[in-house]
């Protein structure tokens, strides 16, 4: 068993997924509650709960006694292991050390902003700006062939005003993905297709084909099946993704604040080589 590395191997979890899984206990469990001390230093249910929180997924399949079992126990060792160390951590552990704790804290302030309570009035006038207020989109649905010349293009617009079939030619002679489902290409609105052949399907009636339409992919023949007018999604369909953008514009405002607010001095790093943030070496000395 590794400490460093964790307190259940690959092979051990396997071993025991098939083991019965106990009763959870009833009571309301205390994270304060003291459930080993170390030469003085106590282990709560709390330092026990934060450690499977970090834990890799696979551990969630453990039965939960074994995987309480081993939780105190690897405290409990990673506690003798501190205890037997002497003088100060090395350079890169202290570094370390440091560079995690101003993670955590600087969680726990984006967690604090970012999970704000938002009023309805404010998702309301968003929605109302963004969405209610959008003009109605069309979008487009068709098909088309392509080819590698002009001339190809040219002789596939002839064998269909001769009759020919559009989507048995597309599976025929289309290079394109969309060829052997006979050059469909489903719905799509303005942005999703390149300029130029947008243009020629905005320009054509349900039912028309174009003329040849040159793009960087080729030559394209396209037929227009049919259009539809998208509307404006209702609140409840994009509520999720407002308050998403005002969380994330309320963490913006209040670190530009911070920013702000703040004296930051930045050395001169013009001299220094990018690469050296790679050199581990550095920390050892």
């Amino acid at each position: 068993m590794s400490i460093r590395s964790g307190f259940l191997s690959v092979f051990a979890l396997a071993s025991v997924l098939a083991l019965p899984v106990p009763a959870a206990a009833q009571d309301t469990p205390d994270p304060d509650a003291v459930l080993a001390t170390v030469n003085g230093t106590d282990i709560t249910l709390g330092h026990m709960i934060a450690l499977r929180a970090g834990l890799p997924e696979q551990y969630a399949q453990l039965p939960a006694e074994l995987l309480f079992d081993g939780i105190l126990d690897q405290l409990i060792q990673q506690t003798l292991l501190m205890q037997d160390h002497n003088g100060d951590l090395s350079r890169r552990n202290a570094l370390v050390l440091e560079n995690e704790r101003r993670g955590i804290i600087a969680g726990e302030v984006i967690d604090e902003v970012m999970t704000a309570d938002l009023s309805d009035e404010a998702v309301q006038a968003v929605y109302d700006e963004d969405y209610a207020g959008a003009e109605a989109e069309t979008e487009y649905q068709a098909a088309h062939i392509l080819v590698e010349t002009e001339d190809d293009a040219n002789s596939i617009v002839q064998d269909l005003t001769d009759g020919a079939d559009f989507a048995e030619l597309a599976a025929e002679k289309s290079t394109g993905p969309s060829g052997p489902n006979g050059g469909d290409l489903g719905w799509f609105g303005a942005g999703v297709m390149v300029e130029p052949f947008f243009q020629a399907v905005a320009a054509l009636e349900p039912g028309q084909v174009s003329d040849p339409v040159e793009t960087q992919f080729g030559w394209h023949v396209i037929k227009l099946n049919e259009t539809r007018v998208k509307d404006a999604p209702k609140l409840d369909e994009v509520r999720a993704d407002i308050e998403e953008q005002l969380r994330q514009a309320a963490f913006d405002a209040h670190l530009e604040k911070l920013t702000e607010g703040a004296k930051i001095n930045r050395a001169d790093t013009s001299e220094i080589d990018p690469e050296t943030v790679n050199n581990l070496d550095l920390l050892e000395n």
